[in-house]
């Protein structure tokens, strides 16, 4: 739009320096004529001959003249319009340095100056994020990989004791047993979590729509959790409205509460219980999750759903995760038309989802 008035205003002056110029070479066509019109001229005088010869060829001159003076204000035009596009693309090729000097243009590019600079900006800002989400995944890569190896060498090492040890008591061959399979399991979770960098990164997320009760697969979701709720000394609170409809994607919006549910067993308290909360207003559906732990730090809450990021910087096994599970629920929670936001404060943490529906 910006351009389009550009493009009019400079036409509009062309225009009218054009046709400013054709009737000044008229006006002083008509005042000559009116000048000499008042003198007294003879045969022989050579200025008369020469205006004799003017006045014959009169239409001739007039018509050279405005072609000269079309020809003169159209190339000046030319002129300058071609200094604009020089301007404009000598500051396009700035776009792809991504130097910290703004974009400066002539006064009548003003407008796609701050264009140029507001998309210079944009892109300085993307590539930041862009190099600080690839070295996140770079170093996660580094730490899974290296986290792949504890658990692997237990699994080895306690099936080798329960190999080469046939005569090892029952109570201690069940207690070896039990390490290797805890330790199998965290490894197939870091396994899974190498899985989701790369769907992550090489394929889009895609809807497939149907009917649901989402009140009955909330409530189904939650009751799955009871056993690991219990192993970890915590407690649901359900709030679940009944028959709640929502057009939705079952699969992709169940990994959705499941990464809640885990992201919030993870951080919790002990003997605290987590709140499952699920209401329809004004054509809204609110769900809510919230669990007592340690409160996030306002900086940490900004970054929560950015991709690769994790709330302990530490490394452990326990709760180390690849630091997607946020980032792919909010995109999954726009796909289906909804917001997702987290708070803490007080030694509580809150994930609330709103969809329209």
């Amino acid at each position: 739009m910006k351009n389009n008035s550009l493009t009019k205003k400079l036409i509009r002056r062309y225009m009218l320096t054009v046709i400013g110029f054709i009737v000044l070479v008229f006006v002083i066509f008509i005042s000559a004529a009116a000048i000499c019109s008042k003198r007294i001229w003879y045969p022989d005088d050579p200025e008369y001959i020469l205006l004799k010869s003017i006045d014959t060829h009169k239409w001739f001159i007039g018509g050279f003249l405005c072609f000269a003076t079309w020809f003169i204000v159209t190339l000046s035009f030319l002129v300058k319009w071609t200094s604009y596009i020089n301007e404009i693309l000598h500051a396009s090729k700035k776009l792809t340095m991504q130097t910290e000097q703004p974009i400066v243009l002539s006064e009548d590019l003003k407008s796609i100056q701050d264009e140029l600079n507001s998309v210079r900006e944009n892109a300085i800002h993307n590539s930041i994020l862009a190099k600080e989400a690839e070295q996140r995944k770079n170093d996660l890569i580094v730490y899974l990989a290296h986290d792949l190896k504890t658990p692997l060498t237990s699994v080895i090492g306690y099936l080798t004791l329960l190999n080469d040890e046939p005569d090892i008591p029952d109570n201690t061959r069940k207690k070896y047993t039990s390490i290797a399979l805890n330790k199998a399991e965290r490894l197939e979770d870091l396994i899974n979590e190498f899985f989701d960098i790369t769907r992550f990164n090489l394929t889009n997320i895609e809807l497939d729509i149907e009917k649901v009760n989402l009140s009955r697969m909330l409530e189904q979701i939650c009751n799955e959790f009871i056993p690991v709720l219990s192993e970890h000394n915590l407690s649901w609170t359900l709030e679940i409205t009944p028959d709640i409809y929502f057009m939705c994607d079952p699969d992709k919006l169940s990994r959705v509460f499941d990464n809640l549910i885990r992201n919030a067993i993870n951080y919790s308290y002990e003997h605290t219980q987590i709140t499952c909360t699920l209401t329809s207003e004004n054509n809204n559906i609110h769900i809510l999750f919230k669990n007592h732990g340690k409160t996030i730090s306002p900086e940490k809450l900004d970054r929560i759903f950015e991709q690769f990021f994790r709330l302990d910087s530490s490394r452990t096994s326990s709760t180390g995760g690849a630091g997607l599970g946020l980032a792919i629920a909010k995109e999954i929670v726009e796909l289906h038309g909804g917001q997702i936001n987290a708070k803490s404060e007080d030694e509580s943490i809150t994930f609330e989802i709103v969809f329209n529906n």
